[in-house]
Parts: structure tokens; sequence; C-alpha cells
């Protein structure tokens, strides 16, 4: 990843609708999301949506795939690590054992099944 490629990606994430878009597909990995059914969880018109998700598909950040009569969208982990690998490439002046005090990506469910 480049800064050119990393700055795409903070620009289709700094719009709310984008950003919530991206949050929930990832929430529903690996299966995806419908788009109408997206359209719905956020409440926004489908032709908005679709606009957002165009944005954040040419970002690189969800892959859309044709499912019947429907389009599924998926979030793109990889590019998310991708990012998040870039952005801590440099942490702490090259002593990563510094950068232990980050929070893991996905901690653990601390849940107890009901």
């Amino acid at each position: 990843m480049d800064d050119k490629t990393l700055i795409k990606t903070f620009t289709a994430l700094s719009q709310p609708t984008r950003l919530a878009a991206f949050r929930l597909l990832v929430r529903h990995e690996p299966d995806g999301l419908p788009a109408g059914e997206i359209a719905r969880r956020l409440d926004v018109p489908h032709n908005t949506l679709s606009t957002h998700l165009g944005v954040l598909s040419r970002a690189g950040l969800v892959i859309a795939q044709r499912h019947s009569r429907s389009i599924v969208y998926r979030a793109d982990l990889a590019a998310m690590r991708d990012t998040l690998d870039f952005l801590v490439h440099d942490c702490c002046a090259g002593r990563p054992e510094l950068c232990e005090m980050l929070p893991p990506a996905c901690p653990p469910d601390t849940e107890t099944p009901s």
C-alpha cells in the first residue's frame, strides 16, 4: 500500500453513511449482505446507497457478487488489514514491542452463551 491508496481509503470512509455501511459489512463477514438489506438497516434510499457502495468498491474496501437477482456486498478484510498494517508499519520508531499496548483488532467474545 502507498500513501495515495491510503488517502483513497480514508476519503471513502470519511462520509458517515459509507463508514456505517463498511462497519455493517465487517460485522456480517463472511456472508455479506444484499444491497437492499444494507439500505434497510441503514435507513438509506437504495439509489443513495448504491452511490456510496460504488465509492467503497472503487476504494477497494468492498466486494460485490451477483447472487441471482441481488448483489451481495462483502467487506474486503484483506484491504482493511493492509490499511491497518500500513498505519502501524513504522510504529514506535521500529520498536514493535511498544505497539503491544494497542488493543487486539478482534477482541475475544466475552459474553456467555444464553
